[in-house]
């Protein structure tokens, strides 16, 4: 069952919404960076969550693999775009970080859709895919507002959308009864088998 899954890994969710969070604390804080250093520092984030949900994606049930693979696949190119030719302009960056955060949403939507009969407040998900949706847009139809405007667009956004995937992350555990993965009930080890 993909809500089974889903909890037993929910320690990802959360250390995906920390990366988020991390990363848009650091692109509110130094808002003045360079596109260099942005682009880099974009390109790193996206990287590491496309691999955290490559590893979900292997852990998943078959039948729940293919939002996450094509939200791994999108993160994983995005981000070695970035990290390629970190010297695109304002207008390349900002389309690509618009273009991601729309995927990324869609993908969150298609996951509260699959997870709709298996658990309550999958709104939740769509909620995060709806924001992270309207932000891509957002980004793309004003893209020469500025580096200023966008790295505090792209820190806010990863904030909330961290924070977010944050609490998710808890709620699942809670939902799973607080066990950690690999801990039986009751704290101890499972026993080899």
């Amino acid at each position: 069952m993909l809500l089974d899954h889903v909890a037993r890994y929910w320690w990802l969710l959360a250390l995906r919404g920390a990366l988020a969070v991390l990363f848009g604390v650091m692109a509110v804080i130094w808002p003045g960076i360079t596109l260099l250093v942005l682009a880099v520092v974009f390109g790193a984030y996206a990287l590491v969550d496309g691999i955290f949900a490559v590893v979900g994606a292997f852990r998943a049930p078959r039948g729940g693999r293919s939002p996450l693979v094509f939200e791994a696949a999108v993160g994983i190119i995005f981000g070695l775009i970035a990290l390629l030719w970190p010297g695109i302009t304002v207008l390349a960056i900002a389309i690509l970080v618009g273009l991601w955060a729309i995927i990324r949403g869609v993908g969150e939507i298609v996951t509260a859709i699959q997870l709709r009969k298996e658990i309550h407040g999958e709104w939740m998900y769509v909620l995060f895919g709806l924001v992270s949706v309207l932000f891509g847009l957002l980004v793309l139809f004003s893209p020469v507002s500025g580096v200023l405007a966008v790295a505090w667009l792209i820190g806010f956004s990863a904030i909330v959308f961290g924070a977010s995937m944050i609490a998710a992350g808890f709620r699942l555990r809670k939902l799973r009864g607080g066990h950690r993965p690999g801990v039986a009930p009751g704290g101890a080890a499972p026993s080899p088998v």
